[in-house]
């Protein structure tokens, strides 16, 4: 009677470690530079047995896509900024956006790839679009919310707020080797970090509010 659930588990496992160690992978060496035999060997398994879990490199590359879209929108709905008020839970998106994003580099390099090759992959992720509604509808509640009180302005919708976070809390990993050297600042560095978090926070909450 346990068998059944301990093989699952163990499937479940093995896909999640695939998956692991395949975003490593292709975030460092991109979608062409990476082989599926060094993913097997890396995880000490066999192609043979990637392909029975996935398809195929490209099937395994669009799960990999997938997954690491899926980590930052669980990560917003996680927050229940619904019992926030509007302006402290506008604050608290951008700052989780910001640690979400400096805690997976990963992330940021598979979607730097994937911007440099014309979205050529993440075309075919119709459920993507899917699983940005929440999160779009999760900054919407709080405009409207804010709308409401008077306390945020009317006249931005929740894909400009996304927009405007995304964009710096993006910015502080994929450049960060560019604008370390150009101006000797470690956008990176551990005793700045409360610094950068609080500053996009400021900057959010400064523009809508009212």
């Amino acid at each position: 009677m346990t068998e059944a659930p301990v093989r699952r588990r163990d499937r479940e496992r093995t896909r999640s470690e695939l998956l692991r160690v395949a975003t490593e992978a292709f975030a460092e060496f991109g979608y062409d530079g990476t082989k599926v035999d060094e993913i097997a060997e890396r995880t000490h398994t066999t192609k043979r047995m990637i392909y029975y879990y996935f398809g195929s490199k490209e099937k395994l590359y669009i799960a990999v896509l997938e997954n690491a879209y899926r980590g930052i929108r669980e990560a917003e709905q996680s927050q229940h900024v619904g019992d926030l008020e509007p302006v402290e839970a506008v604050r608290r998106i951008a700052e989780l956006t910001y640690d979400h994003h400096r805690n997976h580099t990963d992330f940021i390099r598979l979607v730097s790839i994937e911007n440099i090759n014309h979205g050529r992959f993440i075309r075919r992720l119709d459920s993507l679009r899917e699983l940005n509604q929440p999160a779009l509808g999760l900054l919407e509640d709080v405009l409207e919310r804010g709308r409401l009180d008077g306390s945020l302005r009317s006249d931005v919708d929740s894909i400009d707020v996304h927009l405007m976070i995304s964009s710096y809390c993006f910015f502080q990993v994929a450049n960060q080797h560019t604008f370390g050297y150009l101006f000797e600042r470690d956008l990176m560095a551990e005793d700045r970090r409360d610094h950068y978090r609080d500053l996009i926070g400021d900057v959010v909450v400064a523009w809508l509010s009212r």
